[in-house]
C-alpha cells in the first residue's frame, strides 16, 4: 500500500521526474497499471541516436557555421573540462553519451557537437588532433575527450594513415656543426 502511494507520488510529482533515466521497476509498474504506454520525453539538443552522414560533417567543417563557433582554432582549443578541485583527474568520462542521449552537464569536444563525425574519410578534423611537430596523435588529457571518442579517434586516424589519407613528413632540422667540429668553421 505504502509503496504504491510512492510509486504514485513520484510519477505525478514533476521534480522528481528523471528524464534521463527510469528505472526498470518504475517501467514495470507504470506497464502493469497503465493500459497506454508512455513516451520518454527526450530534448533535440541532447538526442544523438540519429547518425550524421560523413559527407554532412566534411561539409560542415568548411562553412560559415563552424569557423563562426570555432574560428581557425582545433575544436578541442576552448573546451575546457569540469573536475573538482584544482588538479584535474588522470583520465576523461568514460563517455558522453549513454542510452543515445547527453547524459553529462559538459561533455568533450565531439560529443557537444553532433555534426563532429569521427571517421577515415573527415581528414581536415582528424588533422586537428594530430601534433602538427612530430606527428604523434594528442592525448585526451590534452584534448579534453573522453574514452570512448578517444578509442574511436585512434581508430579513425590509424585507418586514414593506412589508406594514404594523411601523411606527415617531419621537417628537417638544419644544425650548425661547426659548434661541435672546430675543423668546420671557416
Amino acid at each position: 500500500m505504502f509503496s504504491s502511494l510512492l510509486v504514485k507520488n513520484f510519477a505525478e510529482n514533476p521534480l522528481w521526474k528523471r528524464t534521463f533515466t527510469i528505472s526498470a521497476a518504475f517501467n514495470a509498474f507504470e506497464a502493469v497499471s497503465s493500459a497506454e504506454p508512455k513516451l520518454e520525453v527526450r530534448e533535440i539538443t541532447k538526442d544523438r541516436t540519429k547518425p550524421i552522414p560523413v559527407e554532412t560533417s566534411i561539409r560542415y567543417l568548411k562553412s560559415a557555421a563552424y569557423r563562426q563557433t570555432y574560428g581557425d582554432q582545433p575544436v578541442w582549443v576552448l573546451y575546457r573540462r569540469n573536475h573538482k578541485g584544482s588538479i584535474p583527474p588522470r583520465k576523461t568520462r568514460k563517455t558522453c553519451v549513454r542510452g543515445g542521449q547527453i547524459s553529462c552537464g559538459n561533455p568533450c569536444p565531439i560529443c557537444r557537437d553532433e555534426y563532429l563525425v569521427l571517421h577515415e574519410n573527415n581528414v581536415e578534423l582528424l588533422k586537428q588532433f594530430v601534433c602538427q611537430h612530430t606527428g604523434s596523435i594528442l592525448s585526451y588529457s590534452k584534448t579534453g575527450l573522453c574514452q570512448r571518442k578517444h578509442q574511436e579517434l585512434l581508430v579513425a586516424i590509424r585507418r586514414a594513415v593506412d589508406s594514404g589519407l594523411i601523411t606527415f613528413d617531419v621537417p628537417p632540422r638544419h644544425y650548425d656543426y661547426s659548434e661541435f667540429y672546430p675543423e668546420l668553421r671557416q
